[in-house]
């Protein structure tokens, strides 16, 4: 899956995440892409990615739900943009499978142009929003 424009990936983020695709997480990464996960977990190319993230939704994230805030983007000349949005997380799930309430988060990533393929994140951080 690639976006055609950078400011598609927030919307498609959060369906992925939705539908907890973590395939189609991962096909938004360039092959060699890479992402440090709001677990602290970090994985580089689209199968390691396509794993964490599966992990990620069996366990704390099972039930977690998306909600899209504020997107701020830089492009940097024409072939890199930075993104970076806001989410709240809520829905998500503790060790002993209790609701553990809600957190904001933001998904910090720069894509690249891949050609007619289209945009695809080389590098990505979801942390929880301090």
């Amino acid at each position: 899956m690639s976006l055609s424009q950078p400011a598609d990936l927030p919307r498609t983020f959060a369906m992925l995440w939705g539908a907890r695709d973590a395939l189609g997480m991962a096909q938004l990464f360039a092959e060699d892409g890479e992402i440090l996960s709001l677990t602290g977990g970090a994985a580089q190319g689209r199968a390691a990615i396509a794993d964490l993230v599966a992990g990620e939704f069996a366990g704390a994230f099972q039930r977690a739900r998306l909600v899209t805030g504020r997107t701020r983007l830089r492009p940097i000349g024409t072939e890199v943009t930075v993104l970076m949005q806001r989410f709240v997380l809520s829905g998500l799930v503790d060790e002993h499978g209790q609701d553990a309430g809600r957190i904001g988060a933001v998904l910090c990533a720069t894509l690249e142009c891949a050609g007619p393929q289209g945009w695809q994140i080389v590098t990505a951080q979801f942390v929880v929003e301090s």
